[in-house]
């Protein structure tokens, strides 16, 4: 129970000051006139104040509520490093029982993980959330059990109580990390490119270590990784040359030491996407006709191509007596193309080509050699890869896929995608490309337009994934050495484009196939293929074999996981992995492997992972609390006045609000109105009689 005078005047105070000014003049003049009475007519003027203020006596029934302290812990990746989750477990266990003993107090416990989207550890966050849903009134301080390493330090707190930071790690922490300080997102195939990297210290690096060299570890999509010494403390450049389109991902590891805080900033992952320059392709067509420009106008649409096209318009053999000046407008550079400059071309297509001798014999070995070397050539052929003149009958004929059996089926026959061909991904789906008005196969067959000529082949290798009548084969594909090569054994392709009964999808079919033979990621036909979209990774294998299918996804801490994949489409087997953390991530089937950075391969959380006081200082220090290096012991907590420094040699203090809740509240006036009128008046007659003498 407490009390207090409380006034509810009559009138407002700047009247009743005044009045009260008037009233002192009054009794100063009667002093001054030496008026006896003058200290009673003072006391009458004080009375009728009293009353016109209307004093009170309020009494409040008030019930004493307890103190909060609030606990954040620090759970973040950094956490989980060395020792650091003992301690801190040992921590909160004694800060609970701390506070447990104090009398009136309680706790308030907030646990922080990792922050989405690799944001870090933001604890400043979750203390001011904390603060919002406690009365401020209550709350005698705060505690935070962290490694000091804190990202979201533009976060007010606004604490009405100190904080103390209980500092986990050890003085004597030492770590290295790798840092990518600039990468490119996009890279030309071939061209040379440059990432600029810098390994740092950080900690109480020992002496036989400090500067010195360590070992740096490159390893591209996976593959065979290459090391090399390199120094510290320096931005080191590293030259890559990306071999193929499509992602690139580049691992690059630090040697870890012995004695080091972490690993896990000892990796940086790099995806840099590899893209073509231009694409430049050689077209040989062998006479003109109708499907020529089909080809043509396929890869003229494409702006990233450069072509290069010959029309053999008037054979050798042809004796017509025209000059030799009047034939063509530029000799066919044969040597140039095909010697000299072979290499340059990604593709070199042959149309309906045949020996003429035009190009040769070394000259079509040359382009065997290319490629087996690693260059692609497509064979488009028609009624004279059956006869005498094939280029089956060439240097080519050694890589062909197949060979001709001189017969030519001259008959109308709907193309149709092979078994193999429904999982090959150039013609995977294929069917969907039906056109409206297409003349209807057999049941379950897309509705394309015929072609009418078919050259008949006979052992094919390689993989046969489009069919004629009786299936025969109709497109083969196969790979020679390092490179690849393909026979389409019809030249009518070019009907689909005309819309003859319907058209087909001549632009689709040719687009894949010619990016196939130019090594696209994309129209790989085994490949392990993986996207993140969150924390949940889909991963894909495609391959043209059967039977189910396993990936093994090793995490960023290194536990292995085996997850099941089933079968979405012919040729296509795929699962959904919920990743557990950010970081690099490792599949692997047995066959084929693949690496996938699910946020950055070093998260944020690492990028300085020894425990430190700077940047929680500005923030601790105003409120008179501190920093206890939990390797010395957990630390008492003590109860200290506001003001005072709240932090000491094994205590930390905390500030008792003596908050509470008002129950009831009365109020009685002290002495009625008519009260302090008849004092006055009283005071008033006695100071008249004084001054009478009477």
């Amino acid at each position: 129970m407490t009390g207090q005078i409380v006034f509810d005047p009559l009138l407002p105070w700047p009247a009743i000051w005044a009045f009260a000014a008037l009233a002192a003049l009054v009794a100063g003049f009667a002093l001054w006139r030496g008026l006896s009475g003058w200290w009673l007519r003072a006391l009458a003027a004080a009375c009728l104040i009293t009353g016109i203020a209307q004093p009170s006596l309020q009494t409040e029934e008030r019930r004493p509520l307890s103190d909060i302290v609030i606990l954040v812990v620090d759970d973040s990746a950094s956490q989980n490093v060395s020792d650091r989750a003992d301690q801190t477990a040992d921590a909160v266990a004694r800060v609970e029982a701390e506070v447990a003993a104090l009398p009136d107090t309680e706790l308030r416990k907030v646990i922080v993980g990792d922050g989405p989207d690799d944001a870090g550890t933001l604890a400043l966050g979750a203390l001011s959330q904390a603060l919002a849903e406690e009365p401020r009134a209550r709350v005698a301080g705060a505690i935070l059990v962290s490694d000091g390493q804190v990202h979201d330090l533009d976060v007010g707190t606004d604490l009405p109580a100190p904080l103390n930071v209980l500092l986990t790690g050890r003085e004597a922490d030492w770590d290295r990390r790798l840092m990518v300080k600039t990468a490119p997102v996009f890279g030309i195939i071939g061209e040379p490119l440059e990432l600029v990297l810098r390994i740092e210290e950080q900690g109480a690096v020992p002496e036989s270590l400090a500067g010195h060299q360590t070992l740096l570890t490159i390893a591209i999509d996976g593959g065979e990784p290459e090391t090399y010494p390199v120094p510290v403390g320096q931005d080191l450049k590293l030259p890559l040359t990306l071999d193929h389109g499509g992602q690139n991902v580049v691992q690059i590891t630090l040697e870890t030491q012995e004695g080091e805080l972490t690993d896990r900033n000892n990796m940086a992952v790099v995806q840099i996407n590899g893209v073509r320059d231009r694409l430049r392709v050689l077209l040989v067509s062998g006479e003109p006709y109708a499907g020529e420009r089909t080809w043509r106008n396929l890869l003229k649409s494409d702006s990233a191509v450069d072509l290069v096209h010959f029309t053999i318009l008037r054979p050798p053999e042809k004796q017509d007596g025209v000059p030799v000046s009047e034939l063509s407008l530029i000799a066919f550079p044969t040597r140039e193309l095909f010697i000299e400059k072979i290499t340059e071309f990604d593709l070199i297509i042959f149309d309906r080509y045949r020996l003429r001798g035009i190009l040769p014999a070394s000259y079509l070995d040359n382009i065997r050699q290319y490629v087996e070397d690693g260059g692609a050539v497509l064979v488009s052929a028609g009624p004279d890869f059956a006869s005498v003149e094939s280029l089956y009958h060439s240097g080519l004929g050694d890589i062909l896929p197949a060979r001709p059996t001189a017969r030519i089926l001259e008959q109308g026959f709907q193309p149709h995608v092979s078994d193999l061909g429904q999982r090959h991904p150039v013609t995977e789906g294929l069917e969907t490309f039906a056109p409206e008005g297409g003349t209807a196969g057999a049941i379950g067959a897309p509705e394309w337009g015929r072609w009418l000529r078919l050259v008949e082949l006979a052992d094919p290798e390689g993989h046969t994934i489009m069919e004629g009548p009786d299936e025969r084969p109709l497109l083969v594909l196969n790979r020679v050495g390092e490179g690849r090569i393909a026979l389409l054994a019809s030249d009518h392709a070019w009907l689909w484009s005309r819309g003859f009964e319907g058209g087909g999808p001549q632009l689709e079919l040719l687009r894949r196939l010619a990016h196939w033979m130019m090594k696209e990621p994309d129209l790989e036909e085994e490949a392990l293929l993986a996207e993140a979209k969150g924390q949940t990774l889909t991963i894909t294998r495609r391959t043209l074999t059967e039977g189910a299918r396993e990936v093994t996804v090793t995490a960023p801490d290194g536990t292995e996981e085996v997850v099941q994949l089933t079968e979405a489409a012919p040729g296509r087997y795929r699962a959904e992995y919920q990743a557990p953390e950010i970081g690099l991530y490792r599949m692997t089937d047995g066959e084929l492997d693949r690496v996938m950075a699910l946020g950055p391969a070093a998260p944020r959380e690492f990028e300085e992972a020894i425990a430190s006081e700077e940047k929680l200082s500005p923030v601790v220090t105003p409120t008179n609390g501190g920093f206890q290096r939990l390797e010395d012991g957990a630390p008492d907590i003590r109860k200290v006045r506001a003001g005072r420094p709240a932090i000491g040699r094994g205590w930390i203090g905390i500030t008792p609000r003596e908050a509470y809740q008002t129950l009831d509240i009365r109020i009685a006036p002290l002495l009625p109105a008519w009260a302090f009128l008849l004092i006055a008046a009283a005071l008033t007659i006695t100071a008249w009689l004084r001054e009478g003498r009477r």
